[in-house]
């Protein structure tokens, strides 16, 4: 498929990937071997290309009808626009981004130096993707929300605040813009920080209800400078965290953030609810919502989480179809789809300690994966029945008119690389605090 926005398909719920994936073991232990100068760069790109021929042919398998790479070459969600190797002179340690239910907490950085410009760009993963693999592409992106936290309240030197968050904003669209143009059929901004917004927590004093509004604001400049072709294909997604296996903000009630998520104009919305104690509430939450809006139009298709990546417990074909069917009495089938609840690996270094490793760890997340795929032809054949006249119009297209896993080329076209060390060797690693 080629670049540009690529269309929604007709007679079947939509399916898509949030975006990350865990990494190898053995690509935890290149990266970590190469901070320490023990592994040359050229050793560390075998093993990121590895793991993104890894991640597209098994994604490819699972019946997906659009892939994603998995974010195997960032280091992680929130960071990739700073460069592999930021400059300590432009970056510092910032605040506490989050405190995670486990104890343990993550930091943004902190820019020392301005105007700010991107140093790499999301498209460069698409671009290297489409060289591999002809089926449609999902790209993840860096929201201009996560960003603004890393500038300081004092703007730096001669530098606003609202100086540099100007230039945030620009490089976050022409980020969005260059996905499409590398050839991605859809974008999703992680917003995961929104949530998080409205958690109570002195340890993270970014946080509160004003945040959230200047969040919101962010987005829907970054989405004012693309054409309505590319919005219309622009997600956001939200969820409560996952590193670690832990969330940082599943306490929050959706009540409280979705009226306001929902004035954000994206073409999607890509909603956690497999992991809440209450899926159904969730589904009945968004449907009260958009038919609150439904004056402005039809409303933005939402594609709601039916799997669990923080859980080792596999999800089964018919729970999914389940939960999608129970979301329908709530949610127009016409816009409804499914997706997972959220990044199974946000960030690269991750013990995925519930899991036991992360080589299981991405074992159990592509059979999650196939389990959503099928699970969501059967809801779509079983609302074909009745629900919608348009998913009643057009049959279940089968996984099997997916193209084949094969047109990737096989993983083990990538050589070997002796110098790092098996998986067994990884050891576990990543916390920042």
């Amino acid at each position: 498929m080629n670049g540009g926005a690529g269309a929604w398909p007709t007679g079947a719920l939509a399916t898509e990937p949030v975006g990350s994936l865990p990494r190898p073991a053995r690509l935890q232990r290149a990266v970590l071997d190469a901070e320490a100068g023990l592994a040359d760069p050229a050793e560390l790109a075998t093993e990121q290309e590895r793991a993104v021929r890894d991640t597209l042919a098994r994604m490819a398998e699972t019946g997906s009808p659009i892939l994603s790479d998995g974010e195997q070459r960032r280091q992680s969600f929130a960071s990739y626009p700073l460069g592999p190797a930021p400059d300590p002179a432009e970056v510092t340690e910032g605040p506490v981004f989050a405190v995670f239910a486990d104890g343990h907490h993550r930091v943004v950085p902190s820019l020392a130096r301005a105007p700010f410009a991107f140093r790499a760009w999301a498209a460069d993963d698409v671009a290297r993707a489409r060289t591999i693999t002809a089926h449609p592409l999902k790209q993840a992106v860096v929201s201009p929300s996560m960003l603004s936290l890393m500038v300081p309240e004092g703007g730096i030197g001669a530098h606003a605040r609202e100086d540099i968050l100007d230039d945030i904003v620009a490089g976050c669209a022409e980020d969005i813009r260059r996905c499409f143009a590398a050839g991605a059929s859809r974008v999703s901004i992680d917003f995961t920080e929104g949530r998080l917004a409205l958690r109570r927590d002195i340890r993270a004093p970014w946080a509160g209800p004003e945040a959230l509004g200047g969040f919101i604001g962010l987005i829907n400049r970054v989405l004012d400078l693309l054409p309505p072709e590319q919005r219309a294909a622009v997600g956001v997604h939200t969820c409560p965290g996952n590193d670690q296996d832990s969330a940082h903000s599943a306490e929050v009630d959706y009540a409280e953030l979705l009226p306001e998520l929902f004035q954000i104009e994206a073409g999607y919305f890509l909603v956690q609810a497999a992991g809440e104690a209450e899926p159904d509430r969730v589904a009945r939450l968004i449907g009260r919502q958009l038919r609150s809006g439904a004056g402005s139009g039809r409303g933005p298709r939402v594609l709601l989480g039916v799997t669990d990546p923080t859980s080792p417990k596999l999800e089964t074909a018919e729970e999914v179809r389940d939960q999608l069917v129970r979301a329908a009495r709530f949610i127009d089938p016409e816009r409804l789809g499914s997706t997972d609840d959220c990044g199974f690996s946000p960030y690269l270094i991750d013990e995925k300690p519930r899991h036991g490793s992360p080589d299981f760890a991405r074992d159990v997340a592509f059979a999650k994966i196939a389990a959503r795929v099928r699970g969501t032809a059967l809801a779509t054949a079983e609302l074909a029945g009745a629900a919608s006249p348009v998913l009643a119009a057009s049959a279940v297209p089968p996984v099997s008119a997916v193209p084949p896993a094969a047109a990737v080329p096989p993983v083990s076209a990538v050589p070997p690389v002796s110098a790092v060390p098996p998986a067994s060797a990884a050891p576990g690693a990543g916390r920042a605090g």
